[in-house]
Protein backbone atom coordinates (compact mmCIF):
# COMPACT_ATOMS: atom_id res chain seq x y z
CA UNK A 1 0.00 0.00 0.00
CA UNK A 2 2.03 2.52 -1.00
CA UNK A 3 0.35 4.57 -3.38
CA UNK A 4 -0.88 7.43 -1.39
CA UNK A 5 -4.08 7.22 -3.55
CA UNK A 6 -5.03 3.71 -1.68
CA UNK A 7 -4.65 4.78 1.68
CA UNK A 8 -7.19 8.12 0.49
CA UNK A 9 -9.33 5.60 -0.67
CA UNK A 10 -9.25 3.48 2.50
CA UNK A 11 -9.49 5.97 4.73
CA UNK A 12 -12.91 7.39 2.70
CA UNK A 13 -14.29 3.79 3.16
CA UNK A 14 -13.83 3.61 6.54
CA UNK A 15 -15.58 7.34 7.00
CA UNK A 16 -18.41 5.62 4.63
CA UNK A 17 -18.53 2.97 7.05
CA UNK A 18 -18.52 4.77 10.20
CA UNK A 19 -21.67 6.75 9.02
CA UNK A 20 -23.57 4.01 8.35
CA UNK A 21 -22.67 2.87 11.22
CA UNK A 22 -23.67 6.04 13.06
CA UNK A 23 -27.15 6.47 11.63
CA UNK A 24 -27.43 2.40 12.67
CA UNK A 25 -26.84 3.57 16.56
CA UNK A 26 -28.99 6.71 15.87
CA UNK A 27 -31.58 4.60 14.93
CA UNK A 28 -31.33 2.08 17.52
CA UNK A 29 -31.26 4.43 20.17
CA UNK A 30 -34.37 6.36 18.76
CA UNK A 31 -36.44 2.87 19.38
CA UNK A 32 -34.75 2.62 22.58
CA UNK A 33 -36.26 5.42 23.98
CA UNK A 34 -39.11 5.17 22.18
CA UNK A 35 -40.21 1.88 24.02
CA UNK A 36 -39.01 3.15 27.37
CA UNK A 37 -41.74 5.66 26.90
CA UNK A 38 -44.26 3.19 25.69
CA UNK A 39 -43.61 1.57 28.88
CA UNK A 40 -43.49 4.43 31.57
CA UNK A 41 -47.04 5.54 29.76
CA UNK A 42 -48.09 1.44 30.61
CA UNK A 43 -47.15 1.40 33.97
CA UNK A 44 -48.78 5.01 34.66
CA UNK A 45 -45.30 7.21 35.29
CA UNK A 46 -45.55 10.07 36.67
CA UNK A 47 -46.61 12.58 33.81
CA UNK A 48 -43.37 14.97 34.22
CA UNK A 49 -41.35 12.25 33.95
CA UNK A 50 -42.87 10.83 30.35
CA UNK A 51 -42.26 14.37 29.17
CA UNK A 52 -38.61 15.06 30.10
CA UNK A 53 -38.61 11.43 28.26
CA UNK A 54 -40.11 12.71 25.42
CA UNK A 55 -37.73 15.66 25.37
CA UNK A 56 -34.46 13.27 24.93
CA UNK A 57 -36.59 11.42 22.00
CA UNK A 58 -36.85 14.83 20.42
CA UNK A 59 -33.48 15.30 20.87
CA UNK A 60 -32.43 11.26 19.60
CA UNK A 61 -34.36 12.68 17.00
CA UNK A 62 -32.37 15.66 16.20
CA UNK A 63 -29.37 13.72 15.18
CA UNK A 64 -30.74 12.12 11.79
CA UNK A 65 -30.43 14.98 9.40
CA UNK A 66 -26.70 15.84 10.75
CA UNK A 67 -25.86 12.23 10.66
CA UNK A 68 -27.99 11.90 7.39
CA UNK A 69 -26.20 14.83 5.79
CA UNK A 70 -22.83 14.10 6.83
CA UNK A 71 -23.33 10.44 5.44
CA UNK A 72 -24.14 11.93 2.14
CA UNK A 73 -21.11 13.82 1.80
CA UNK A 74 -18.83 10.53 2.74
CA UNK A 75 -20.71 8.81 -0.29
CA UNK A 76 -20.41 11.12 -2.72
CA UNK A 77 -17.13 11.70 -1.75
CA UNK A 78 -15.54 7.86 -2.26
CA UNK A 79 -17.54 8.02 -5.26
CA UNK A 80 -15.75 10.19 -6.68
CA UNK A 81 -12.80 9.35 -5.51
CA UNK A 82 -13.11 6.03 -6.84
CA UNK A 83 -14.23 7.28 -10.60
CA UNK A 84 -11.17 9.36 -10.33
CA UNK A 85 -8.71 6.69 -9.29
CA UNK A 86 -10.48 3.89 -11.87
CA UNK A 87 -6.45 2.48 -12.73
CA UNK A 88 -6.13 1.11 -8.85
CA UNK A 89 -9.58 -1.10 -9.63
CA UNK A 90 -7.57 -4.05 -9.18
CA UNK A 91 -6.29 -3.29 -5.47
CA UNK A 92 -8.03 -4.34 -2.83
CA UNK A 93 -8.48 -1.02 -0.83
CA UNK A 94 -10.25 -0.47 -4.34
CA UNK A 95 -12.56 -3.10 -3.95
CA UNK A 96 -13.04 -3.19 -0.54
CA UNK A 97 -14.36 0.77 -0.96
CA UNK A 98 -16.49 -0.33 -3.70
CA UNK A 99 -17.99 -2.87 -1.40
CA UNK A 100 -18.96 -0.51 1.08
CA UNK A 101 -20.34 1.89 -0.98
CA UNK A 102 -22.58 -0.69 -2.48
CA UNK A 103 -23.33 -1.74 0.91
CA UNK A 104 -24.30 1.54 2.77
CA UNK A 105 -27.26 3.12 1.13
CA UNK A 106 -27.40 6.57 0.45
CA UNK A 107 -31.13 6.80 2.01
CA UNK A 108 -32.41 4.91 4.78
CA UNK A 109 -35.61 3.28 3.97
CA UNK A 110 -36.94 2.84 7.69
CA UNK A 111 -38.94 5.70 8.62
CA UNK A 112 -39.76 7.05 12.15
CA UNK A 113 -42.51 6.02 13.93
CA UNK A 114 -43.72 9.56 15.48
Amino acid sequence: MADPRARTIKIKSGVLKRMGKEREANHKEYAQQFARIEKMKAEGKDPYDIKKQFEVLEECKMMFPNTQKRLEAAHAELKGLLETEKDLAETGEYKEAATILAEVPLEDPRQLQL
